[in-house]
């Protein structure tokens, strides 16, 4: 077990550090497949059990719940271990929790496959989402904001390869007996895990004394790489930490309410068939894969606080201009308009990081970003919460499908208002509160 220690990871003078973002972008193309989990949902209902609908979609949701669960649970453990151990753990869990899975469709026994893919395969997720970030920010102390965007955008894309993977090995299998779902899940727990203990070999952390060439700390960042940090326990206590947990809250709410139903609001505000409906949704996931990197580098250059207003701020003007998209039915201002949006939802969840790393230093931002993702836990509730409830209250009210959205509109600008005012609260974390890395040796 040796060669998974983090001293075992601990890099050469002559290794270089743009081998990090491969190995870290190979894991979380591998996770990010849960957002791609929805290709299953009918073929999963059409086995001999009867699942429903609603049934299968607990999958789904207990697997990111665990996902901000595990992350904030195990979050000391990861800084602990390093990236290979934290790394190969996340490959067990989520490629072990597919093969379950497989066994759960074989037995048609609903509890296991919640067990599999929600439970286990779940904290895969929280593991694998975690340790490559806070690594390539060791990495890229010059660009933290980068170097995020390009481990989570790798997360954002995994429904890219994952779905259509999932639907060509289901096409594969089938027969008139199967629908395919067990080997599907099966082949793609082998492919998976090949990839991700990829990641895991190539995997280095640098030497506490490492400095990237031509060093220098990004003026926008608040502390230094090396010389200090706030412990995760102590962070919890902080109210910049609090501040951070609804910013993110709003941002997600805001973002994942309208990205789980683009598709159905596509379709009812302008009529357009469910293929073209479909298709938007496919074009908001690029925005949301590309927002990440793209937002997450000019952050390097703004600042945290600035970019995060200029999401909240412009986010808020563009929801309420949505109505107005579908009052003049201009479907290419409504394209636009919320491209924009979901490529803002994306920056903000690889923002996030470097924002931990600019308040509490490295140290143990890994364990601290576990606990502040408890947030997209939340959020994942309240934002799909909110959009279905009230636009199906609108509906049986009288209002119009096509006007039965507008008011959702308002309230995502509402809540990122909310997020606003908390990302203007945030203050440099007071120095009382910093451990020197000569005193935690």
């Amino acid at each position: 077990m040796s060669i998974l220690s983090r001293q075992s990871t601990v890099a050469g003078p002559a290794f270089n550090r743009w081998l990090v973002p491969p190995a870290a972008i190979s894991v979380h193309m591998c996770i990010g497949q849960v957002y791609g989990f929805s290709v299953f949902n009918v073929p999963l209902t059409q086995s001999p059990a009867g699942w429903t609908i609603p049934q299968v979609g607990w999958v789904y949701s207990i697997a990111l719940a665990m996902l901000g669960l595990s992350a904030a649970i195990f979050g000391k453990w990861v800084e602990r271990s390093g990236p290979r151990k934290t790394m190969v753990t996340s490959c067990l869990c989520f490629c072990g929790g597919l093969l379950i899975s497989a066994v759960a469709v074989k037995l048609q026994n609903l509890w296991l496959l919640y067990l599999g893919y929600g439970v286990i395969g779940g904290i895969g997720l929280g593991l694998g989402y975690i340790s490559p970030v806070s690594t390539l920010m060791k990495w890229f102390p010059d660009r933290p904001g980068m170097a995020s965007g390009m481990a989570i955008m790798g997360f954002g894309g995994g429904a890219l390869i994952g779905a259509p993977l999932g639907v060509r090995l289901m096409e594969l299998f089938r027969t008139p007996a199967s629908t395919g779902v067990a080997p599907a899940f099966a082949a793609m727990a082998g492919l998976y895990a090949v990839c991700m203990l990829f990641g895991a070999a190539l995997i280095r952390v640098p030497a506490d004394d490492w400095k990237p060439p031509a060093h220098s700390l990004n003026p926008t960042s608040t502390q230094s790489t090396h010389t200090s940090y706030v412990t995760a326990d102590q962070a919890w206590k902080t109210p910049q930490f609090w501040y951070l947990w609804i910013v993110l809250c709003m941002n997600v709410s805001a973002g994942i309410g309208i990205l789980g139903q683009a598709s159905k609001m596509c379709s009812d505000m302008f009529g357009v068939s469910a293929a073209v409906g479909g298709g938007f949704a496919g074009l908001l996931s690029i925005f949301n894969m590309g927002g990440r990197f793209f937002w997450s580098s000019i952050s390097d250059r703004t600042g945290r606080r600035t970019v995060y207003c200029i999401y909240f701020l412009l986010a808020a003007v563009l929801y309420s201009l949505v109505p107005y998209t579908q009052h003049i039915q201009n479907r290419t201002l409504f394209v636009a308009v919320t491209a924009v949006i979901i490529s803002m939802y994306g920056g903000g969840f690889a923002t996030i990081p470097a924002y931990l790393r600019d308040l509490f230093g490295t140290g143990q931002v890994g364990a601290i970003h576990g606990r502040l993702i408890t947030s997209w836990s939340v959020a994942a509730i309240v934002g799909p919460s909110l959009v279905n409830y009230i636009s199906t209250a609108q509906i049986a009210a009288g209002t119009p499908k096509a006007e039965a959205w507008n008011s959702t509109m308002y309230l995502m600008s509402g809540l990122l208002l909310v997020g606003l005012v908390a990302n203007l609260l945030i203050r440099p974390v007071a120095h009382r509160h910093f451990l020197s890395t000569t005193d935690s040796k």
